[in-house]
């Protein structure tokens, strides 16, 4: 799999379609490895429009939600560089690295 021509797809044909146009959002999906905090299991599924399980067995618990529902939340946001930001339920990390190289902190 091309990982670079798989994340373009998603940022093309799910994230802009459901309205996500702040440059800046956009620009983090590309410098924050999505697949990176995948769980192995379910990796071929990283750019998918699906939400992904966290635990390796796939049952019922915590997923990580869809690309363009987080692309969607960081951009509703409109976060600036000093603010400071507490993320309960970190899931997969995902999240908080996005939110991360956005803000000026962020506790998870």
């Amino acid at each position: 799999m091309n990982l670079e021509q798989a994340r373009f797809n998603m940022v093309e044909q799910q994230i802009r379609t459901w309205e996500v146009l702040d440059q800046d959002v956009l620009d983090l999906l590309f410098i924050v490895k999505r697949e990176e905090f995948v769980p192995a299991a379910w990796r071929k599924l990283a750019f998918a429009d699906v939400e992904i399980p966290l635990d390796a067995g796939g049952k019922a618990g915590a997923t990580m939600f869809a690309p363009k529902i987080e692309a969607h939340a960081l951009q509703a946001l409109q976060l600036k560089r000093h603010e400071k930001v507490l993320e309960i339920g970190a899931g997969s990390g995902y999240m908080a690295a996005l939110l991360a190289a956005h803000a000026g902190h962020v506790w998870s």
